[in-house]
């Protein structure tokens, strides 16, 4: 096996619970034999997932990675990062910019998830910016964070397929996220 993932730890106590558990000497083991040659974890959690790349063990996070959920704060309730955008909140949260940071320093590849935040970002009255990304920017946002490696994308039909696919020869026009949330209503 490639790689070992640790799946959804998104609270506090669930972290300390796997950490200090027969599940991790049992994952540790299989590191050391080589039956897994890899060890991640996957988390909404900023905090968690600075745990993970503090760790010395967890060398890939499987994060979710978004302009909307990099303005929130870490909570261990997923459905949180889904509602409550207001004026208050601009820019990249404070810990998640710590988070990619420290990922890049200790060499912690992220492979994204929720890029497309749920496809909300792709309709602007249900985009927490009142403005429509396209799925190359919300790949190139995602790719362009710290520690980035690989990002996830959701699909329901071959022509989203199509979409995503285009990044590949998407200009940098095309790419550009950055004029989309600085025009934005809600930054």
């Amino acid at each position: 096996i490639d790689l070992g993932m640790i799946h959804y730890v998104d609270a506090q106590d669930d972290w300390d619970l796997c950490m200090n558990s027969e599940y991790i000497e049992y994952v540790h083991k299989l590191h050391e034999a080589g039956t897994i040659r890899h060890i991640g974890l996957s988390t909404h959690n900023p905090r968690i997932a600075k745990q993970a790349a503090e760790s010395g063990f967890v060398e890939m996070i499987l994060f979710s990675i978004n302009p909307a959920f990099d303005m929130k704060p870490a909570s261990e309730d997923i459905e949180t990062m889904f509602d409550g955008y207001d004026e208050s909140l601009s820019g990249i949260d404070p810990e998640r910019a710590e988070l990619y940071r420290l990922c890049e320093e200790k060499d912690v590849g992220i492979t994204v998830m929720k890029g497309f935040f749920g496809g909300r970002l792709f309709d602007a009255e249900k985009s927490p910016f009142e403005a429509a990304f396209t799925p190359a920017q919300c790949i190139h946002y995602a790719l362009t964070r710290p520690a980035v490696c690989s990002i996830l994308c959701g699909y329901d039909t071959k022509e989203q397929v199509d979409a995503a696919v285009a990044y590949e020869t998407a200009s940098d026009e095309e790419k550009d996220y950055a004029s989309v949330i600085a025009g934005a209503p809600l930054h």
